[in-house]
């Protein structure tokens, strides 16, 4: 009997000390897994959007636009002789714990080889898009390019390989996201539509954007009619037209991409500066001879949030895929002095809704990078 106790009493501590083993190694584990996991109350600390302020940096801008061949008449403020130069030396520094990584161009073509990356959308989004191509162009001055169309004419698309690095770079124009097509009856814009969708796909970042061309009426309209379903419309209200098309959208990136590893990234919607009741002066001033941002205060930009914004956040909110919104607005609002104004070669007269390259596009490109780069 002694001796069998021995061995149950033997058995019993090898099980204790293999169970004691175990739980040692699970919680290394769990600690291991919790270190590169940020708490909910540590994100939630860190808004590198919406918290922050206009710096000025001595630094800037970070690349000399005179030597970048990607920038279209519109956004080229230097060239048609932009006299002040402040207006590119402002750096966005989000308030502590938050911070933004330099801008390296070299590790992004590095992490995009083989890659296609697309930009999908209005001008808004083409601002952007040859932000970012200068950004690139100034980290790899010698890198061998090709545009196509040779013309960078935009037929519905445009692109910028760089050679080198296997990285192809793509603009695709269309205003709504949904189809807009010419039938007897007219031109017609389909808020349950997107065929024009598959020409997005095989894309291994897609970066969208909607809103600026939603409120447009009269000879600048570019459809006759609205259609859902069966109804047709001669009009509806634009923000629910806007809505209805960007569920459409949701609901298409939902169906095509959940399966697949493309990034999507949705532009926060950019704001205008044609009243100067928004910024808190008279209703007639508008962003033409601004040099300097809003003064920012507690209460924040007074004009207020854009309504849109919000429809936006919550169908992304809504959707399988995760759509990472690169929430521009609120600083973007803050910058009534970066417009090209009348500096654009006479393409669109007093403009104060498209931004000069160099200037704050380029604020979104870092923006957007550490969105790409962050282990979060």
């Amino acid at each position: 009997m002694r001796s069998r106790g021995g061995v149950f009493a033997a058995v019993l501590v090898v099980f204790l000390l293999v169970c004691t083993v175990a739980a040692a190694a699970a919680a290394i584990t769990i600690s291991r897994k919790q270190q590169h996991r940020p708490s909910a109350s540590a994100a939630r600390l860190c808004d590198m959007f919406a918290a922050g302020s206009w710096v000025v940096d001595e630094s800037y801008p970070l690349y000399d636009s005179t030597t970048c061949p990607f920038i279209r008449s519109e956004f080229d403020c230097s060239r048609y002789g932009r006299p002040d130069k402040q207006y590119l030396k402002y750096r966005w520094q989000p308030t502590p714990p938050c911070s933004l990584p330099r801008f390296d161009g070299l590790t992004l073509l590095r992490m995009w080889s083989g890659k296609k990356v697309m930009f999908v959308g209005d001008s808004l989004a083409l601002n952007q898009y040859e932000s970012l191509l200068c950004m690139l162009h100034a980290a790899a001055p010698n890198a061998r390019t090709t545009l196509s169309p040779a013309s960078g004419k935009i037929d519905s698309s445009t692109s910028v390989r760089f050679e080198e690095y296997n990285v192809t770079v793509t603009y695709y124009l269309t205003h709504y996201l949904v189809d807009l097509v010419t039938e007897k009856a007219g031109r017609v814009l389909k808020l349950d539509a997107i065929d024009q969708g598959r020409d997005w796909l095989g894309a291994d970042v897609l970066v969208f954007d909607s809103w600026h061309w939603w409120p447009r009426s009269g000879p600048t309209q570019p459809w006759d009619y609205i259609q859902e379903g069966n109804m047709v419309l001669k009009d509806m209200d634009r923000t629910q037209a806007f809505t209805k098309a960007l569920n459409t959208w949701a609901r298409w990136v939902d169906a095509n991409l959940v399966q697949t590893n493309t990034r999507v990234f949705f532009q926060g919607i950019s704001p205008s500066h044609y009243r100067g009741l928004d910024w808190g002066v008279s209703a007639r001033k508008s962003c033409m001879g601004e040099t300097q941002p809003v003064n920012q205060t507690a209460a924040g930009y007074p004009g207020g949030p854009i309504p849109q914004q919000a429809i936006l956040r919550s169908v992304l909110a809504g959707m399988q895929k995760p759509v990472y919104l690169l929430d521009f607005t609120y600083l973007s609002q803050l910058r009534k002095d970066a417009h090209p104004t009348k500096y654009n070669g006479g393409i669109f007269g007093e403009d104060c809704t498209h931004w000069c390259i160099a200037g704050l596009p380029d604020t979104w490109n870092v923006l957007f990078y550490a969105a790409l780069t962050s282990r979060q």
